[in-house]
């Protein structure tokens, strides 16, 4: 390389601008696998599925059976939530120890789409009683996750020194994939904030449910409800709709495209009276191990070094992010007739399809739960640009 080339280059200690987001192999990559930041911290090669000589599909495999395997103690167990906290739990631990896990995209989506359906199977008149509340709850919904961003944000400025930048970013709940792209384009700490990020997911996901369970509000147990079955004529129909409405919705560029569309296209068959019953439970475990193996492989692109080096950060800030949620949470719940459970859920700043797989397995609302998911992912994917932009770092900081 010339030497004119060379100073080109951004050095170690400069903050830059980045202007192309290229492809990187091997360093920190959430979902999206576009990283451009020098201070991204790299995992070893031998975390690859390519450095074990291994074909694409064997840790796919590896993954679904490790989930499997979770998901069975903690239902075994009769823990809440059990088959999506196991599973997700288990592969976590796996991909830390080192395990080269994934899930190949093709399998992500055909997860989604069968969570999409028991969701849309669980729609009835009963359940849209309460959308008259929906303008107020999702309006207090949009000022909690403001006051979560700047709460969380000023507490890793105050007490970890980030700077206002990565702070605000992390800091933000949910949209995680439009996070990292900001934070790499703004040159702010992306290993720190998808730390930050991921492990909030964590621990909802696994947390939530326990707590309804202790509190008396979500069964202890899965498998406390009977669950009718559609006719084969009626699966073949809920497949059909569902992978119809995905397709048209990531047409339009709709987020959760796979998630929602199956969603809405079985809601609309079941609210139509067109469709009695569902997915086979067997099925249904499916959809839920294998999001909770979703969730638990994001650790595999994290070094232990770099979640340790975060930790505290992360624990604090979700502890700030979910005391000021829990604000607004006891005062719908004194304000709507919207069920406590309901609520906890749709405003836990968690990822959205593990909190409509929450939903799923804990027998809550699920439309109530998928609009707020839904609401706050659009507030975030547009407010979060602006807020980094009026209260970050300056911008001149990062181009010079």
């Amino acid at each position: 390389m010339h030497r004119a080339d060379r100073a080109l280059l951004p050095r170690p200690r400069e903050r830059v601008r980045i202007r192309a987001l290229q492809p990187c192999q091997s360093a920190f990559v959430v979902r999206i696998g576009i990283c451009n930041n020098a201070r991204v911290i790299r995992k070893s090669a031998s975390a690859t599925p390519a450095a074990y000589g291994l074909p694409t599909f064997l840790p796919t495999l590896e993954t679904l059976a490790i989930g499997a395997a979770g998901g069975a103690l903690f239902l075994y167990a009769s823990l809440p939530g059990g088959l999506i906290s196991g599973a997700m739990i288990a592969v976590a631990a796996a991909a830390i120890a080192g395990r080269p896990l994934s899930i190949a995209p093709a399998l992500t989506q055909s997860i989604l789409l069968l969570l999409g359906i028991s969701l849309g199977s669980l729609v009835s008149r009963e359940l849209l009683q309460h959308v008259g509340a929906y303008p107020l709850t999702i309006s207090l919904l949009a000022l909690a996750t403001f006051c979560a961003t700047f709460g969380s944000g000023l507490y890793l400025q105050r007490i970890h020194g980030w700077d206002r930048t990565s702070a605000f970013l992390a800091g933000s709940p949910g949209a995680l994939s439009q996070i990292i792209m900001l934070a790499n384009e703004r040159g702010a700490d992306v290993a720190g904030i998808a730390v930050v990020q991921t492990m909030r997911v964590i621990i909802l996901t696994a947390a939530l449910p326990m707590l309804l369970a202790v509190a008396g509000l979500a069964p202890r147990s899965a498998a406390t409800t009977a669950i009718i079955i559609a006719s084969p004529l009626g699966l073949l129909a809920l497949v059909a709709a569902s992978i119809a409405s995905a397709l048209a919705l990531r047409w339009t560029k709709f987020p959760a495209s796979w998630m929602f569309g199956a969603m809405l296209g079985s809601s609309l068959l079941h609210g139509a009276g067109l469709v009695e019953g569902g997915l086979p439970p067997w099925l249904r475990g499916v959809a839920l191990v294998g999001i909770g193996a979703i969730i638990g492989t994001r650790f595999a692109k994290i070094s232990t070094k770099t979640m340790l080096s975060h930790l505290s950060a992360a624990l604090g800030s979700f502890g700030i992010a979910v005391a000021i949620s829990a604000v607004f949470v006891a005062f719908i719940a004194m304000t709507t007739p919207v069920r406590f459970s309901d609520v906890v859920v749709a405003f836990a700043p968690g990822a959205m399809d593990a909190m409509l797989a929450l939903a799923l397995t804990l027998h809550i609302d699920p439309i109530f739960v998928g609009a707020h998911h839904l609401a706050r992912f659009v507030f975030v994917s547009i407010a979060t640009p602006g807020i980094v932009h009026l209260f970050g770092r300056p911008q001149d900081d990062v181009d010079d």
